[in-house]
């Protein structure tokens, strides 16, 4: 069976509100908290919850960032073609 992991995002526009929101992470500021207060997507309700996914589902280079990060760990700043990415892997 492919392994699959569970994570939570957070979405911005912009590498400098991506900058800030991972500031306050570090400062000790909720995951889910930032995600309901700046992420662009649908995700925003759930604290940026995406569920389980596998490989081959996320575009690479999120899959790629989220594969590398041990549980409870949060990610820098991914690009990808929607925006700036921080990930924070669940399970």
């Amino acid at each position: 069976m492919a392994e699959k992991i569970r994570c939570a995002h957070i979405l911005v526009e912009k590498q400098s509100t991506a900058l800030e929101v991972l500031e306050k992470l570090k400062n000790g500021e909720s995951f889910a908290k930032m995600a309901e207060q700046y992420s662009l997507d649908g995700t925003r309700k759930r604290g940026g919850d995406l569920g389980f996914f596998g490989r081959g589902v996320m575009v690479r280079e999120f899959e790629e960032a989220a594969f590398r990060l041990n549980k409870g760990e949060t990610s820098g700043l991914v690009k990808t073609q929607f925006g700036y990415h921080i990930i924070k892997r669940i399970e």
